[in-house]
């Protein structure tokens, strides 16, 4: 389902942003701590988007099911994949969040 593909791509879009904003978050913790302190509360806020987009997914997949039954197996196979990915890389950007504080 190309919706699904879509919101795939910004979720993927978010957890990049929020990688990017976590290490400068570390990189300029001793030397400009105040700009570092907003990177990170914008790694979170891009962290919070990717929850609003993933349970986006989740509420297209359930009306999928409610309307039609069971989504296709090749379309349940792409987004168990890329779910699985966004989950380590989501995992990873946490990390560099919470070594901030």
């Amino acid at each position: 389902m190309k919706l699904i593909q879509e919101l795939s791509d910004m979720i993927e879009d978010e957890l990049e942003g929020a990688e990017g904003y976590a290490k400068m978050a570390l990189k300029l913790k001793e030397e400009r701590p105040e700009m570092a302190r907003t990177f990170n509360m914008m790694a979170s806020q891009e962290m919070e988007h990717m929850n609003n987009l993933h349970k986006m997914v989740v509420d297209v997949i359930d009306k999928y099911r409610m309307e039609k039954g069971e989504p296709p197996a090749a379309m349940l196979a792409v987004y168990d994949y890329l779910h699985e990915k966004h989950i380590e890389e989501a995992a990873e950007v946490r990390t560099m969040i919470n070594m901030f504080a």
